[in-house]
């Protein structure tokens, strides 16, 4: 355990080797409560038995060991959920198959045969646990009998590219998922496809946006997150549950979101809130509409069973955890239990902050931003772009934040236009116009930083990832040609940037392949060459680090040394460091304690 013997620094060893938690879920009935952990390169579910009311008993172990779980990212899941009976549970495993497992133990049993050539993720079991149903490579759906021998049958169409998160109807007598198809992505446009497994016809439940999430009820009707009317609220049926200018729910980026959850008897509805990246859980009577609010900080993976509701909690302040929420017996306020925390217990000691809302005006509305105020500002400032770009960083617990503010940096998380969070038109005014309106977004907050007195232009500092990564090269090219001997920004930081918008396209993994189509053009149009660092980078002339990975899926090492060669050849200050083995992001410790000192360094040399 580390130790924290200054108040002031955050040890850099804090930061890296956390214990990961996701996909909190209880059993069938509420007494049990399973988890995904990973750690050191090791992932398992760790299961609580026999829960009592307000208080949980010690006895925990693991399951899924081996072979171990595929866990999600994040917020994310599709890696595992119980047996209608609540006496074993199914997982996707590392191997690429779906295996279950009983709750006393003993040896995994395997239901498939499609790995390692091919993955399976997003199981979901049939109530009367005769049959689970899953996706494979994202694109087909199967099922397969939960009991004998190997008789999976593929029963999807065809029609759709891309497929996500199954569910069995509570009849068992029909499945439905998410479906869409290339060049949109599943927040553009997408639908719910729903399968007889008796007479095999097709159903589509079409939104006039984004559709995800859809849950059938036990009365026929389903549940479901859409946009119609411009942000992402729970709708059952044809109808919003809570109709409000907050989203219910984050992008698709992967299987098995769980923003809400209904209430066994069907009398209620748990969702999550995301108020401009901060968030809040609430449960909504479907009966009078009343809405009460259970928590503060971001919560997501709920899961309602009995008196209890489970969920995966955040937040600046707060570590990441798996909570429980119970109502008292007179139908009063609830109480809140911990159950497990992942990361250091020593960040218990360590003063984090929240951060506030800033917002700067843009032609026609305003952009928005997440300010986290050093405790004595000195004019440093670092402005750090999201990835994605259909994303954000909502108001979890950070440990790269807090390590920069508690070594005098101010940090400012700016959503551009394009981000999520503030509703479709502003996540879709990206469309066609990726690196240039959200070039355009970043230079006005910076300039609303500089004027508000946030931070000083010889102080502050641009870090991006990925497609954040691309957007901070696209203000340092905008920013080139100004005085410099005046500069807006002192240096930048990039991790694994989009730098060549048509290798992007034509390499990448098949979930991003096309997302370019929509964000800048066709792929032989000139914005595709125009828009790419790689062809404009003699314009970049602020001293710049870049890192990646070698064996990036996502995006090409291959860009990045581009990027800098063309650099190096116009004269200009870049440093490239590549780490073997990584991929989008990294997860050796070693290299996370590595890029910390060397942008450490990077910006004692080069920021005033």
């Amino acid at each position: 355990m580390a130790t924290v013997e200054s108040m002031s620094e955050i040890p850099v060893q804090l930061c890296v080797g956390a214990r990961e938690l996701s996909e909190p879920r209880l059993s069938p009935g509420g007494r049990r409560l399973g988890y995904v952990v990973s750690h050191k390169g090791e992932s398992w579910i760790e299961l609580h038995d026999e829960l009592q009311p307000g208080q949980l008993q010690p006895s925990q172990r693991r399951l899924a060991e081996v072979p171990a779980p595929r866990p999600g990212r994040g917020l994310g899941g599709g890696c595992w959920c119980w047996t209608a009976a609540g006496d074993a549970i199914v997982y996707a495993a590392v191997d690429g198959n779906i295996w279950t497992q009983s709750v006393a133990g003993g040896v995994a049993r395997c239901l498939t045969s499609n790995g390692p050539e091919r993955s399976a993720q997003a199981p979901n079991v049939a109530p009367d646990d005769s049959f689970v149903v899953y996706v494979v490579d994202q694109a087909e759906v199967w099922r397969a009998p939960l009991h004998g021998d190997d008789g999976a049958i593929r029963i999807d169409a065809g029609t759709a590219d891309f497929c996500f998160d199954p569910v069995v109807a509570h009849d068992t007598t029909s499945v439905l998922w998410q479906a869409w198809n290339m060049p949109h992505m599943p927040w553009d446009a997408a639908w719910i496809e729903t399968v007889d497994l008796h007479g095999e016809t097709h159903l589509h439940i079409a939104a006039t946006g984004s559709i995800q999430q859809p849950r059938p009820l036990a009365d026929g009707r389903i549940a479901a997150v859409r946009d119609d009317h411009g942000w992402l609220n729970v709708w059952i049926g044809d109808t919003p549950t809570v109709e409000e200018s907050f989203e219910h729910a984050g992008p698709t980026w992967g299987f098995g979101q769980r923003s809400y959850a209904v209430s066994p008897d069907g009398a209620r509805l748990a969702f999550t809130r995301n108020e401009h990246g901060f968030g809040r859980l609430c449960v909504i009577d479907l009966a009078t509409s009343h809405v009460a609010e259970l928590g503060r900080g971001v919560h997501g993976q709920l899961s309602w069973e009995g008196d209890r509701l489970a969920a995966l909690r955040t937040g600046a302040r707060t570590p990441t955890q798996v909570v429980t929420y119970q109502q008292g017996s007179d139908g009063g306020g609830w109480h809140r239990d911990i159950i497990s925390i992942g990361p250091d217990a020593a960040w218990a000691e360590v003063p984090l902050v929240e951060p506030e809302l800033v917002q700067a005006e843009v032609a026609g509305g305003v952009i928005y931003g997440r300010l986290y105020r050093a405790d004595a500002p000195d004019g440093r400032l670092i402005c750090w772009l999201h990835g994605g770009p259909t994303d954000q960083w909502q108001v979890t617990f950070m440990p790269r934040l807090a390590y920069w503010r508690s070594r005098g940096w101010s940090v400012l998380v700016a959503d551009h236009r394009g981000s999520t969070g503030h509703g479709r038109e502003y996540q879709q005014a990206l469309t066609g116009r990726w690196g240039t309106i959200d070039v355009d977004d970043v230079c006005t907050m910076l300039s609303a930083a500089h004027s508000n007195g946030w931070g000083s232009p010889r102080r502050t500092v641009l870090i991006g990832g990925s497609a954040g990564g691309f957007t901070v090269l696209g203000v340092l090219a905008r920013l080139g040609g100004l005085d410099a001997d005046n500069p807006v920004v002192a240096a930048a930081v990039v991790a694994y940037p989009v730098t060549d918008l048509a290798g992007l396209s034509e390499r990448s993994h098949r979930f991003e392949r096309h997302y370019t189509d929509t964000l800048v053009g066709h792929p032989e149009s000139s914005a595709m060459r125009d828009r790419s660092p790689v062809w404009f980078a003699h314009q970049i002339q602020r001293p710049l680090l870049v890192f990646h990975g070698e064996d990036d899926p996502v995006v090409p090492v291959a860009q990045s040394r581009v990027l800098v060669e063309r650099m190096r050849a116009a004269g200009g200050n870049v440093e490239l460091v590549v780490y073997p083995g990584e991929g989008h992001g990294f997860r050796d410790p070693d290299h996370q304690l590595d890029e910390y000192a060397t942008t450490e360094a990077f910006l004692r040399r080069h920021v005033d």
